[in-house]
């Protein structure tokens, strides 16, 4: 058998397509035996968290199910169950970094004058300005890195480009976010 994520569509791989797309149950259990742990872990260093990276394996054979007869691949299976995964772990990043400003609006103390709390949310909308105006793929890899905390590794991972990449959109999105906060921090290491 192909190694999960390989190249091409193999033998095994129409195979077991065929025989899901005829409604087999007993493909998608071979399906998801063969590839739930890789799929796991690469869901779990993207969210962080074993019950969520389940759910995302979970959603991603749901939707092979749901999507067999008109699936047709020209990647392997392997490959094409790790793009899902990926998509649907980032989709739950996306989803917490949503939650999170709420939560964490209502722990968050009191400011001790009207003006301060100003001068707090348009450094807020400053630094979300800032932020959305980066590139759409350095943007993409400073929010992994420092909205999600994902290490350079796992980010060249999820995104399929090289750790010396990351560095380099890091570096640019620093850069940039420096010269456009100066104004609001001066001496902010970002």
């Amino acid at each position: 058998m192909a190694s999960p994520g390989a190249g091409s569509l193999s033998a095994t791989d129409r195979a077991l397509l065929e025989r899901l797309r005829a409604g087999e149950h007993e493909a998608l259990h071979v399906i998801f035996a063969t590839y739930h742990a890789q799929l796991l872990g690469f869901a779990q260093s993207i969210v962080h968290d074993r019950s969520t990276a389940e759910d995302v394996v979970q959603d991603v054979m749901l939707e092979l199910w749901r999507r067999r007869e008109a699936l047709h691949l020209d990647t392997s299976l392997g490959g094409y169950l790790v793009r899902s995964a990926r998509n649907r772990s980032l989709n739950q990043l996306r989803t917490r970094r949503r939650e999170r400003p709420q939560s964490a609006a209502l722990s968050h103390s009191v400011p001790t004058t009207a003006h301060g709390e100003l001068v707090e949310r348009e450094m807020e909308d400053a630094l979300r300005a800032a932020i959305a105006g980066l590139p759409e793929r350095c943007r993409e890899v400073f929010e992994l890195s420092r909205v999600h905390g994902l290490k350079y590794a796992e980010i060249a991972t999820v995104l399929h480009i090289s750790i010396k990449s990351v560095e380099t959109h890091i570096g640019r999105a620093l850069r940039t976010l420096r010269e456009r906060l100066k104004a609001w921090l001066p001496e902010a290491d970002l």
